[in-house]
């Protein structure tokens, strides 16, 4: 593991509402673990939102790419380190390594955030007290790969549902949580896929915010034999709200 003072490691059990039909944890689930290890990082260091909430900026997850293992199955106790991984420009980088116990490895993910400005919405530079903690990162060869490249965007649509964003879909920055992106994303893949395979990989990019009582659509393409293509999308004005390429197993 990282040689750093901000590594964040915690422990948790896997509920039976985090499941699926297979008794292992869904990876909209597993992302929500990841989610909430990074927001108690954050508060240890005092880097979270209402650390940064005087200064009207706040974290929003801009790309996120996770390899997975193996999934954990019901009642499993498995193991979440994080940590933040240095900064690229304007952009903080994060990793995530999850495992057993008995350190077996599950995932690991890659991560790319932003501050943006909780006034204007718009990103925001990283003032100099949160540069200050590049001092404290990890070395860049402990880290995982930073990700590069662009998604390609999806063509023709095989399958899709629609959503409309209630209340209890939004974060504390009063924007669609990013995890409800991943399960959306996820919803409309074949059946059969879903029940019979295991998700590999994920990359999505976060393009724009979904707020309260927009009505989005969620669409999929199957680019090749056991991959697949995704966005998110408001018919309204025709904004891409997220990409993401799967691989399944």
């Amino acid at each position: 593991m990282v040689d750093s003072d901000l590594l964040y490691t915690h422990t948790y059990q896997v509920r039976a509402y985090e499941i699926d039909a297979q008794q292992r944890m869904t990876l909209p689930a597993l992302s929500r673990l990841m989610q909430e290890a990074a927001l108690q990082n954050v508060i240890e260091i005092g880097m979270s939102y209402w650390d940064l909430a005087p200064y009207h900026i706040s974290w929003v997850l801009t790309r996120q790419q996770i390899e997975v293992q193996r999934l954990p199955n019901l009642n499993e106790h498995i193991r979440i380190h994080t940590y933040p991984a240095g900064f690229l420009k304007a952009f903080a980088l994060r990793d995530f390594w999850v495992e057993t116990l008995d350190g077996e490895p599950l995932a690991h993910s890659a991560s790319t955030w932003l501050l943006m400005d909780t006034r204007s919405r718009k990103m925001a530079n990283p003032p100099d007290f949160v540069l200050a903690f590049n001092r404290r990162m990890p070395p860049k060869e402990q880290c995982l790969p930073r990700i590069s490249g662009q998604l390609d965007k999806l063509g023709a649509v095989g399958h899709q549902e629609s959503y409309t964003v209630h209340w209890h879909d939004l974060d504390f920055n009063r924007h669609l949580n990013n995890t409800l992106y991943i399960q959306w994303m996820l919803d409309p893949v074949p059946e059969t896929v879903l029940a019979e395979r295991q998700m590999r990989f994920l990359d999505i990019e976060y393009r724009a915010e979904g707020q309260l009582a927009d009505v989005l659509q969620s669409e999929v393409e199957e680019a090749a034999i056991g991959t697949y293509r995704h966005r998110i999308l408001r018919p309204a004005d025709g904004k891409v709200l997220a990409n993401a390429f799967t691989r399944w197993g």
